[in-house]
């Protein structure tokens, strides 16, 4: 008995089976949705009294898009831990979602030709991109550096904006602009950290 005790005892545990697709998939999907309605709070707040929820222009353009990238990035991140498949670092381009997307919506593209709508969508998908590129650990480090510091400038011009569109009231000198701008600073940030995902190294 003792010695069938030391054998047990010794032998290595066994490693703890990685979640399924479908759990990568889910959380991801779930997590972006979650990151998608905390942007649309902060798109609201620079609005204000004028920003209108519906189902095209909320849903459909913000938080479908969130939920579809985030979903793409836990897929990636499933492939990741899995060694990889042929191409699968093409999910690098998943948040290229948030700025097609609202595009799709009718008048969007002469709206962003005219007036700049949707121009946010597309830094925040210039954002995820550059800025997994600068933190995945891969490529040359000065290039990862360069991309670092534009990503860095965006998500500053970002943070920055509420008080130019809001006015006083989301100046950074109100505890109400410190919220803001910190929503749109952590948007930036949480998904360049996501979007490093397809970037990294396989496990």
């Amino acid at each position: 008995m003792s010695d069938q005790l030391a054998q047990v005892a010794l032998t290595p545990l066994a490693t703890a089976p990685s979640p399924s697709l479908t759990a990568h998939v889910a959380v991801g999907g779930v997590t972006g949705l979650a990151w998608g309605a905390g942007l649309r709070s902060y798109m609201a707040e620079m609005v204000g009294a004028e920003s209108v929820v519906t189902w095209g222009g909320t849903v459909l353009a913000v938080l479908l898009p969130a939920g579809v990238t985030g979903a793409l990035l836990g897929w990636a991140e499933y492939l990741r831990r899995t060694g990889g498949r042929p191409h699968w670092r093409l999910l690098t381009l998943s948040p290229l979602v948030l700025a097609v997307a609202p595009l799709l919506m009718p008048g969007a593209v002469l709206a962003l030709v005219t007036q700049g709508l949707g121009g946010g969508a597309i830094a925040f998908a210039a954002i995820g991109i550059g800025g997994g590129f600068a933190l995945s650990g891969r490529g040359r480090a000065r290039w990862r550096a360069l991309v670092g510091v534009v990503v860095l400038i965006l998500v500053a011009g970002i943070a920055a904006t509420p008080a130019g569109i809001g006015g006083p009231d989301l100046a950074l000198s109100n505890p109400r602009g410190v919220w803001v701008a910190l929503l749109g600073l952590t948007s930036g940030v949480t998904l360049a950290i996501a979007s490093s995902i397809p970037q990294r190294r396989t496990a």
